[in-house]
C-alpha cells in the first residue's frame, strides 16, 4: 500500500513544531507588503509574523495572493513522483479561489498518474480552523487510517471544527468588504468588537457584536462550553495576531476550569492576519455546530 501525506495551505496558522511533528506538508502562499512580494511559509524563512504585524501597526499596506494552478501543479508533483498519494486540506472556498485551482489539478494529475491517489478537500473553515481540522487529520493518519478512510472522516467532520475570532480594529474588515465603512467607523469609536465564523458555505459571517474584553473572553468560552465534544479529552487552541497577553488571559480562564485536556496559544500569520489585523482573538475546538 502507497504511503500518503496530508497537504494543507499557509492559511491554516498551526505551530511550525505541530507541522513538523506530524509531517504535514504546507504550500506557501503570496503576500505582498508595500510593493514588495514574499512567499509566506510556517517557519518564517522568508518572512516571521512578528516583523508582519510590526510593519503592519507603522502603516504598511499588504495584500495576500491565492495559489496558482501552476504551484499546485509543481508541489503535488513533486509528491507523487516520490511515491506518496496525496490529501490535500484547503482554505474555504468561500474565501479564496485556492481550493477551486487545486480541484482543476487533481483533476489532471489524476488522468496523468492513475495508479496515484489525489483527493482534495474544501475545509470550509479558516485560519486555526482549518488548521484544527488538518491536526485532528493527522491524529486519525497516526492511528493507521488509509488515505480512503481519512478522507471519509475529514469530510464528516469538517463542519465539526468550530471556530470563532474577534477583531479589535473593523478597518481590515472593511478593506476586505467584511463590513461596510460606517460600521467600521461607529464600531471603532464605540470599542465594539464583532464576533466571526463561517457559515455552511465557506463564507466569513458576523454572528455577534461584543463591547469589551471582558465579554468578548466570556462568549468564546461559552460557546466551547455549549458546542465542545468531550472536551476532557480535547487540545484546543487559541489564536491571535499579535494579541498574546490575551491569549494568555484567555488560556488562563480556560485552564481554571479544568475542562481541557490542553490549550495551545498560536500565532495568526500574515495571510490571514492581513485581512484580520493586529488585536485578533480566536478559539478553536472540535464540537457539533448549534445557531450561528
Amino acid at each position: 500500500m502507497r504511503d500518503y501525506v496530508i497537504v494543507s495551505d499557509a492559511t491554516l496558522d498551526l505551530p511550525y513544531s505541530i507541522i513538523k511533528e506530524y509531517g504535514i506538508k504546507v504550500i506557501p502562499m503570496g503576500i505582498v507588503i508595500d510593493d514588495v512580494a514574499y512567499n509566506y511559509h510556517p517557519d518564517e524563512i522568508e518572512l516571521t509574523i512578528d516583523d508582519f504585524y510590526k510593519r503592519l501597526k507603522e502603516g504598511a499596506n499588504s495584500h495576500t495572493t491565492q495559489i496558482t494552478p501552476i504551484l499546485f501543479m509543481e508541489y503535488f508533483k513533486k509528491l507523487l513522483n516520490e511515491g506518496l498519494d496525496i490529501i490535500y486540506i484547503g482554505f474555504s472556498s468561500g474565501l479564496s479561489g485556492t481550493y477551486s485551482a487545486a480541484k482543476l489539478i487533481e483533476k489532471e494529475l489524476t488522468e496523468e498518474y492513475p495508479e496515484s491517489k489525489i483527493y482534495c478537500i474544501d475545509s470550509k473553515c479558516a485560519s486555526i480552523g482549518e488548521g484544527l481540522l488538518v491536526y485532528h487529520a493527522a491524529l486519525q493518519k497516526k492511528k493507521g487510517l488509509t488515505i480512503d478512510e481519512l478522507k471519509t472522516w475529514v469530510e464528516e467532520n469538517k463542519y465539526n471544527s468550530r471556530h470563532w475570532f474577534t477583531v479589535s480594529d473593523l478597518f481590515y474588515l472593511k478593506r476586505g468588504g467584511r463590513v461596510t465603512s460606517f460600521e467600521a467607523v461607529v464600531g471603532t469609536a464605540l470599542r465594539i468588537r464583532p464576533v466571526l465564523s463561517t457559515d455552511e458555505d465557506g463564507k466569513l459571517t458576523v454572528v455577534s457584536k461584543i463591547r469589551g474584553t471582558k465579554a468578548e473572553m466570556e462568549f468564546l468560552i461559552s460557546k466551547m462550553m455549549k458546542e465542545g465534544i468531550e472536551l476532557s479529552e480535547q487540545t484546543i487552541i487559541i489564536g491571535h495576531g499579535d494579541n498574546l497577553n490575551q491569549a494568555k488571559e484567555l488560556e488562563s480562564q480556560i485552564r481554571s476550569k479544568n475542562i481541557v485536556k490542553d490549550v495551545i496559544i498560536s500565532q495568526i500569520g500574515p495571510i490571514i492576519g492581513t485581512h484580520t489585523g493586529p488585536g485578533m482573538l480566536a478559539l478553536v475546538y472540535m464540537g457539533k455546530k448549534g445557531d450561528l
